[in-house]
């Protein structure tokens, strides 16, 4: 998985934000640990955690 910014995740739309939050974390799951893949992931998780608060409910 490629690691999403919080300038990726701000161009983005809740529901998209919700998949890619799906994927972030079975990609960290799966990855190995102490790989980039599984670092990318879990900045990636931080950063999609991070749009989506800063959201109003329901966009």
């Amino acid at each position: 998985m490629r690691l999403i910014t919080r300038f990726d995740a701000a161009s983005r739309s809740t529901a998209e934000l919700h998949a890619l939050l799906r994927e972030a974390f079975n990609a960290f799951a799966y990855a190995p640990r102490g790989s980039i893949e599984r670092s990318n992931a879990l900045a990636s998780l931080h950063n999609i955690e991070a749009e989506l608060a800063v959201r109003p409910p329901g966009l």
